[in-house]
C-alpha cells in the first residue's frame, strides 16, 4: 500500500473512501470534516444523528456520497472523547479506515490529518502510518489473503505550513512499521521453516550491501570454546546446532558509548524433557521474537540512522527432547564460569541468555535492553497486552518506559526483589533455573541479573504480547505482532 500525505481539500478529493474523525462529546464536526459537512449541506451530521452514532474510539459510520462530492464513501472513525484524544487513538482510526476499506473493497482511501489539542502533526503522520500499515499486514507465504489490501492511502492536510512536519512523520511512520512487519514475518514463520541457521541467514542479509552493518557468527565449535554452557547445554536435544550471532551498527561519528540489544532466539521450544503439554507448544513457534524484534529493528537501522553505535545480539536454538537433551538436574556452565543447575529443562531462555548477556556485557555498552518471551508468570501477572519491564537501573528503566510510551507498546515495571534471590540458589551449583512457584518472572530477572556484570541493564518479558491470540486492536490481529521494535527505534532515536 503506497501512502502519501500533501496538501488539499477532502471536499475536492477522488476516492473510494473518505476518512474523518467525531468526537463523541461534540455537537457539529470540526476543522476539515467541518468543511465537508457544510458542503453537503449538513446532511453527514444529519445522518449519524439518526444512525445514533455514538462516537466511540474506533466506532465508525460508513455512508455512499451520492455523488456530492468526488469521493464515492465517507468513513466517520469515532475518536472518543476530545479530552481524552491522545497518539493511540489517532494510530487506530487509521487502522479503522484500512480494515473497513479492506472490507468493502475500497482501493484508494483519503484521511485528513488527525491532529488535535497538543498533539504535533509528525507525530501524529507517524502513528497515522504505522496504524494503516500494521492494519494493514497479512502473513501470506502459506495462504492467500481473503481481503485484498487498498493501493493508495493519502494524508491530506489543509494547512500547508505544517506540510512538511508530517512528511517527516510519515517517513517515520514507514520505518516504524516495516520493521515491525519484519519481526511479525520472523515470528509467523513455522518452525519448520524456522531454523537457528535460518535466522543467521536472516542476520546477513540484513548487512548485506550496508557498510554501516557487519555480522559475526560463532559455531558450536566457537561456542565451546568461548564455554557457552547455556547455549550449547539447550542445543543438545536438537539435530539443529547453535549460534551467537553479533550484529554491529556502527555511524559514521559516533556520539557516545553503545548500546547492546539482546533477544531471545529458540526457535521452537518444546519444553525439552520438560515437555510441554500440547495446547502450550501450539504457538513456540513465537519463542524467537526476541531476537526478531532485534533483527526487525536492524532491518530499519541503516535508514533510522542513529548517531550511537548499536550491537545486536542473539543466541539461536532449538529447544527439543532426544536421547542427547540436557535433563533436569544436569548442571551447565556459563561463559562467566557460573553454574546452572536445570531442574525445568523448559525455563531454557534464561539458560541462552546467561551467555548472550555476558557476551552482551564483554562489550562495556552504555546500557543493555533484552527481549525474551521468558516466563508464562509474567502473563499472570500482566495478561496478555503488557510487557514486564525489570532492571537494575533506574534511569535505563525509565527511558526503555519512556520510549514505550512514545511508540504506543505497553510496558510495566516490576521488582528486581533481592531477597527473592535465595530461591533461584541452587544446593549443587551456583543457581537452579526456577525458583518456587510464586514470582516467577522476577525471579527469571534475577537470574538474568547475574550475568550482566553490573552494566546499566533492562530485561523486557514479552511473553504475553509477542504473539496476539485473539484480536488486541484494530493494528494487532491475531498472530505476530512484531512488539518491541517500535519502542527499540523510538529509543534509538532518542539516545
Amino acid at each position: 500500500m503506497d501512502i502519501k500525505v500533501y496538501k488539499g481539500d477532502l471536499t475536492q478529493e477522488k476516492a473510494d473512501l473518505l476518512v474523518v474523525g467525531h468526537f463523541s462529546d461534540a455537537k457539529s464536526f470540526e476543522g476539515s470534516s467541518a468543511v465537508l459537512d457544510k458542503v453537503m449541506d449538513g446532511r453527514l451530521m444529519k445522518l449519524i444523528r439518526e444512525d445514533g452514532f455514538k462516537a466511540k474510539l474506533a466506532s465508525t459510520f460508513l455512508t455512499h456520497t451520492n455523488g456530492e462530492i468526488p469521493a464515492k464513501r465517507i468513513l466517520v472513525v469515532g475518536l472518543g472523547k476530545k479530552e481524552n484524544v491522545d497518539l493511540e487513538a489517532v494510530r487506530q482510526t487509521a487502522a479503522v479506515a484500512v480494515n473497513v476499506a479492506k472490507e468493502c473493497g475500497s482501493k484508494t482511501i483519503v484521511s485528513e490529518l488527525h491532529v488535535h489539542g497538543e498533539l504535533k502533526a509528525s507525530d501524529c503522520a507517524q502513528v497515522m502510518v504505522e496504524g494503516a500499515l500494521l492494519a494493514d499486514y497479512t502473513y501470506t507465504k502459506y495462504k492467500k489473503p481473503t481481503h485484498k489490501s487498498p493501493k493508495f492511502f493519502a494524508i491530506v492536510v489543509s494547512d500547508g505550513k505544517i506540510l512538511r512536519s508530517a512528511e517527516k512523520g510519515l517517513a517515520l511512520g514507514e520505518l516504524a512499521a516495516r520493521g515491525t512487519v519484519f519481526a511479525r514475518d520472523l515470528v509467523n514463520t513455522p518452525a519448520h521453516d524456522m531454523h537457528p541457521e535460518t535466522l543467521v541467514d536472516v542476520a546477513k542479509s540484513i548487512a548485506k550491501g550496508k557498510s554501516s552493518i557487519r555480522v559475526r557468527v560463532f559455531d558450536r565449535e566457537a561456542l565451546k570454546r568461548m564455554g557457552a554452557g547455556g547455549l550449547l547445554g539447550v542445543a543438545q536435544g536438537s539435530d539443529r546446532p547453535p549460534y551467537l550471532v553479533h550484529m554491529t551498527y556502527k555511524p559514521k561519528k559516533p556520539t557516545r558509548k553503545s548500546i547492546a540489544l539482546v533477544g531471545k532466539a529458540v526457535t521452537f521450544d518444546s519444553g525439552g524433557l520438560s515437555l510441554k503439554p500440547a495446547d502450550f507448544m501450539m504457538t513456540m513457534k513465537c519463542d524467537m521474537a526476541g531476537a526478531a524484534a532485534v533483527l526487525g529493528t536492524f532491518s530499519v537501522i541503516a535508514e533510522l540512522a542513529p548517531t550511537v553505535e548499536v550491537h545486536g545480539i542473539f543466541g539461536a536454538v532449538e529447544n527439543m527432547p532426544s536421547g542427547s537433551a540436557i535433563r533436569p538436574g544436569d548442571v551447565l556452565t556459563a561463559m562467566n564460569k557460573k553454574t546452572m543447575e536445570v531442574l525445568n529443562t523448559d525455563a531454557e531462555g534464561r539458560l541462552t541468555l546467561a551467555d548472550t548477556l555476558f557476551y552482551a556485557a564483554k562489550l562495556k555498552p552504555l546500557f543493555i535492553v533484552d527481549l525474551a518471551t521468558l516466563t508464562g508468570a509474567c502473563v499472570v501477572a500482566l495478561g496478555e497486552e503488557i510487557t514486564g519491564v525489570m532492571s537494575n537501573d533506574d534511569k535505563v528503566a525509565a527511558r526503555v518506559l519512556d520510549a514505550a510510551a512514545a511508540a504506543g507498546e505497553k510496558m510495566w515495571r516490576l521488582p528486581l526483589e533481592k531477597s527473592y534471590k535465595k530461591v533461584i540458589k541452587s544446593q549443587i551449583a551456583d543457581l537452579q533455573n526456577i525458583g518456587n512457584k510464586w514470582g516467577g518472572a522476577l525471579t527469571a530477572g534475577l537470574f538474568l541479573e547475574e550475568f550482566v556484570d553490573k552494566t546499566p541493564w533492562a530485561h523486557l518479558d514479552i511473553a504475553g504480547p509477542a504473539f496476539a491470540e485473539r484480536e488486541i486492536d484494530p493494528y494487532t490481529h491475531k498472530g505476530a505482532t512484531g512488539h518491541g521494535v517500535r519502542t527499540l527505534i523510538q529509543l534509538l532515536r532518542s539516545s
